[in-house]
């Protein structure tokens, strides 16, 4: 017995699928944005003595410049010198001048993390005692934002927007329509989706220096800047971009030009050869975007890049294929309608890509999704919420969409059969019509078979009967307009007249395209799709530029840990220094509290972290204390492990103050570990 899958249960899988995929997706191309998990001082603790430097630590590489680390006094003078530099891993210092005075400093820090995102924040420390600072805080947090920000955000929505349109564009036309190729309203959809993203491209190259440092309007047009992001991993994807679009450029001419003008048959080779190329140029730009943003940091870059690019091509597939759908039923001409085969192809292949989205997705949100509190928590988390709900809607829609192709693929049978049925009725009658009077009866006869053959069918025969009578009004009125023109060198009444035929034309094929209620109906739901679709891409753009939750939760952690490790002993000591045993699984964080670092009984508590901020589970850790200047040391300490990434001791003896090296020992495996240090003022 042979089981059939209703069109209701498939269109319920089929929603079922998208929503899992885009819960799981997040942005479709998100991840992690840098977070500040450390720093030396840290945040708000009060030190003895004046630091000499001032060290922050990254949960992943960033890209910095001259004033990406700012040390301000409590007058809001800068107080640090030289350029940042990375010291190890990902942790970045800057020097500060030496006799500092007492008082309360902040520490403004930008810059642009492995993602091509810019971040950005401001923390405080005091030395000797807090005093009163002319600093906000507070002020240093906005990057990316204001005027500059808000221009780069359009424009990276341009940039989707028109890959989107190009790719899919394309692929309707090579997959689903090859008439298509000579509808000029689908020529001027794809032509404007490479112009847009052309000029997106070139809008995001002119405003990226400005967007990921001083964020002014004045700095757009700076050519240092300019020259400085060239130089960067993003500013080469975008020149690459913009060389991958000259070759879609050749690509669009060929299909709309030597393509077009082939013969059916003789368009098979080229369609095959046109597909290759065309996937090839369509994948080169989306891995611009994958190369450069979030798919090339963190966690197995090597598979999250491919798969981003897969991502990024169905959802052009389907949207762009869509955007393409939506031009062909409301703009194809009377004489080159859709047909209901191009409409089936597309609804299978948008299936295949809502497909390939659920299992992208699925290995996205194992790779950077978080916990499912970041889903309520944080604002990226109440932004996918947003997309999860309207991505439903579409796939909503979109089941709609698909019963009324079934429909169409219904009638198209029966729309046939009346057309052949009363081709022969009509020569008959005209026959009749241009011999003798006494013929008359007999037309008369034919015309009323004819008319019974019409009643008796269902929706094809009323867009037959509609075709019919609309060609015939379109033509007495072309008759008359050409018969009310006297004088054929009047140049002024011939263009009065072509705008007439024009507007017959146009007339003619809008009452053609309305005569099909079911044609009628698949435009308004492929009409009220794309709507929707518009407004998930422009919440997909707005999440790509949001903090993933993850991320965001992690740094919330750090923050907290570091405020209850300043606020619980103001003599407490903390430091963070990154490690790198040089195995698989070799890289991490350091944090060692020491309390009350003072001469005499000490308690120690070593965290050992990934970059990402999770507990890392090694296998040992030790320590050791050394004071050069008295030949002190080393004191070898081993700490009790307490739990994933949290080793202990009590009772370790200072036995004099002085400017200590704290040298900590991790051994990741059974061969690979190493040795970090920081000299630390104990007493």
């Amino acid at each position: 017995m042979k089981t059939t899958i209703t069109p209701r249960v498939r269109n319920l899988v089929l929603l079922l699928l998208a929503v899992t995929g885009m819960l799981f997706a997040g942005a479709g191309t998100a991840s992690a944005h840098a977070a500040l998990t450390g720093s030396d001082p840290s945040s708000g603790v009060v030190v003895d003595k004046a630091p000499t430097q001032i060290s922050l630590t990254f949960s992943e590489k960033v890209s910095t410049n001259d004033d990406s680390l700012r040390v301000l006094d409590p007058k809001g003078k800068r107080v640090d010198v030289g350029k940042p530099s990375n010291i190890s891993g990902t942790t970045y210092a800057t020097q500060v001048r030496s006799g500092l005075p007492d008082g309360t400093y902040t520490v403004a820090w930008q810059v642009v993390s492995a993602d091509s995102h810019p971040v950005g924040g401001a923390f405080t420390f005091s030395i000797g005692s807090p005093s009163k600072t002319t600093v906000s805080a507070s002020a240093e947090q906005d990057v990316g934002g204001g005027l500059v920000g808000g221009l780069y955000g359009f424009g990276r929505y341009m940039s989707y927007a028109g890959f989107i349109v190009m790719v899919g564009g394309a692929a309707f036309i090579l997959a689903c329509w090859q008439r298509g190729a000579g509808v000029r309203a689908l020529q001027r959809l794809v032509v404007s989706g490479w112009v847009s993203l052309t000029a997106a491209t070139l809008w995001l190259l002119l405003l990226r220096g400005s967007y990921s440092t001083t964020g002014k309007v004045g700095d757009i047009f700076d050519l240092n800047l300019l020259g400085q992001v060239l130089q960067t991993k993003t500013g080469a994807a975008l020149v690459s971009r913009l060389l991958l679009l000259a070759a879609a450029a050749l690509f669009i001419a060929v299909l709309f030009g030597a393509y077009d003008k082939r013969e059916d048959e003789e368009k098979r080779d080229l369609t095959f050869g046109l597909s290759i190329g065309g996937g090839v140029v369509a994948a080169g730009l989306a891995a611009s975007w994958a190369l450069a943003e979030h798919a090339s940091t963190g966690l197995q870059p090597g598979i999250a890049m491919p798969v981003d690019v897969v991502h990024l091509l169905a959802v052009a597939i389907w949207l762009g294929g869509l955007s393409a759908l939506l031009v062909a039923l409301y703009r194809a001409p009377a004489d080159n309608l859709v047909g209901r085969s191009a409409v089936q192809n597309f609804s299978r292949i948008a299936f295949g890509s809502v497909l390939a989205l659920v299992a992208t997705g699925i290995y996205q949100s194992w790779r950077q999704l978080g916990s499912w509190s970041a889903f309520t928590d944080t604002g990226y988390g109440q932004l996918l919420l947003v997309k999860i709900g309207l991505v439903a809607l579409l796939v909503g829609i979109a089941s709609i969409s698909r019963r009324w192709t079934a429909r169409l693929a219904e009638t198209a049978g029966a729309t046939a059969t009346v057309v052949e049925e009363r081709a022969p009725e009509k020569e008959k009658a005209h026959a009749s019509a241009s011999t003798t009077a006494a013929d008359s009866s007999a037309t008369a006869s034919a015309s009323a078979s004819a008319s019974s053959a019409t009643t008796s069918t269902k929706a094809g025969v009323s867009s037959a009967t509609a075709s019919a009578e609309a060609d015939s009004d379109v033509t007495d009125v072309a008759a008359s307009a050409k018969g009310a023109d006297p004088d054929a060198g009047d140049s002024k009444r011939a263009a009065q007249l072509a705008r007439q035929q024009a507007a017959v034309d146009s007339t003619r094929q809008k009452r053609l395209r309305d005569a099909d209620p079911i044609r009628f109906g698949l435009r308004r739901s492929v009409l009220a799709e794309a709507a929707v679709a518009v407004v998930v891409l422009a919440v997909t753009t707005a999440l790509t530029a949001t903090e993933p939750g993850r991320t965001e939760e992690d740094a919330k952690a750090a923050k907290s840990s570091s405020s209850s490790s300043s606020s619980s002993s103001a003599g407490a000591l903390t430091l963070d220094m990154s490690f790198d045993t040089g195995g698989t699984d070799g890289k991490g964080v350091i944090r060692l509290d020491l309390d009350p670092a003072r001469v005499g009984g000490n308690e120690m508590h070593v965290y050992v972290q990934r970059p990402n901020g999770r507990a890392f589970d090694v296998p040992e850790v030790k320590v050791a204390f050394t004071l050069a200047a008295k030949k002190i040391g080393p004191l070898p300490v081993t700490p009790d492990r307490i739990t994933t990434g949290h080793w202990a001791a009590n009772g370790i003896q200072i036995p004099m103050a002085g400017d200590w090296k704290i040298s900590v020992t991790v051994r990741t495996s059974d061969i690979d570990q190493t040795t970090v240090d920081k000299n630390a003022q104990i007493g």
